[in-house]
C-alpha cells in the first residue's frame, strides 16, 4: 500500500513538472479573414514535430478559425488564393500559395510566391520566435498579434497590397491578373538574391534593391535571407490575420 501511495504521488510529480515546465501546455491559433475573398491557409510542420489538426482549410470572408497547436510546435502558414476543384479530376488547386497535395490539407510548402508566417513554439529559452518572410514574395496581407504572453510579444504587421505596386519584371499573373509579387530570387534565381553559393553568408548576402523594395512596403517582415526581423514572446496565444 505505501508503495502504490509513493507510486501515485511520483506520478503525480511528474504531471506537476510537466505541467508546469510548459511541456503539457498548447498555445491557440486563432485565424481570421479580413480579405474581400476567400483564404485556403495552408499549414506546413518542421522536420520532427507534431502535425497540427489541420494542415489546410477554406476560411470566407470575414470569418475566423481557432486550432489549438501541439505543445512544442514549429512551421509555417500561409494564405492559398483563387482555389478551385476540377469537376472531371477531382484535383483541388490554387492560383498563389498551391502545396501540390490534390486536396485541400498541405503535404508540402505553398509555391512561391507567398507571404508566410513562421513560428516555433517553446524554443530556445522557452519562448516562441515568430515573424513574417517574403524572403519568397508576396500573396496577401497579413499580420501575426501575440495574445496573453510575456516578454517584447512584438504584433507583426504587412498589411500593405503590394501586388499593386509590384515591379513587371516580379509579377506573379493569372489570366493577366497580377496575383502576387516574387522576390527577386524566385524571379531570376541569381545566388546574390538567393544567398546561395559564394554569397552564401551574412558577410557576402546582404540587401538588394528589390529586397529593398520589400522591405520599404513591409518594414516588420523578413526580405531576404539573412535579414533580421524574427522577434520572440513567451506563453503565448496568436492571431494571424489576413488582410488586416
Amino acid at each position: 500500500m505505501a508503495r502504490l501511495q509513493l507510486s501515485l504521488l511520483a506520478l503525480f510529480s511528474l504531471c506537476l513538472t510537466l505541467f508546469t515546465s510548459g511541456v503539457l501546455s498548447q498555445s491557440t491559433f486563432t485565424i481570421v479573414n479580413k480579405c474581400n475573398y476567400p483564404v485556403w491557409p495552408g499549414l506546413l510542420s518542421n522536420p520532427g514535430v507534431p502535425r497540427p489538426p489541420t494542415t489546410g482549410f477554406l476560411l470566407n470572408p470575414n470569418s475566423y478559425t481557432t486550432l489549438s497547436m501541439p505543445a512544442s510546435w514549429a512551421g509555417n502558414m500561409w494564405g492559398r488564393t483563387l482555389c478551385s476543384t476540377d469537376p472531371n479530376t477531382g484535383q483541388f488547386t490554387c492560383a498563389t500559395g498551391d502545396c501540390g497535395s490534390g486536396t485541400v490539407g498541405c503535404i508540402n510548402g505553398g509555391k512561391p510566391p507567398v507571404t508566410l508566417a513562421e513560428i516555433t513554439l517553446d524554443g530556445s529559452g522557452g519562448l516562441d520566435y515568430y515573424d513574417i518572410s517574403l524572403v519568397t514574395g508576396f500573396n496577401v496581407p497579413m499580420n501575426m498579434v501575440p495574445q496573453g504572453g510575456s516578454g517584447t510579444c512584438t504584433a507583426l504587421w504587412c498589411s500593405a497590397d503590394i501586388d499593386a505596386v509590384c515591379p513587371t519584371e516580379l509579377q506573379e499573373l493569372w489570366y493577366g491578373k497580377v496575383v502576387g509579387c516574387k522576390s527577386a530570387c524566385v524571379a531570376f534565381g541569381d545566388p546574390r538574391d538567393c544567398c546561395t553559393g559564394a554569397y552564401s553568408t551574412p558577410a557576402t548576402c546582404g540587401p538588394t534593391p528589390y529586397s529593398e523594395f520589400f522591405k520599404s512596403k513591409c518594414p516588420q517582415a523578413y526580405s531576404y535571407a539573412f535579414d533580421s526581423a524574427q522577434v520572440t514572446c513567451a506563453s503565448a496565444d496568436y492571431t494571424i490575420t489576413f488582410c488586416p
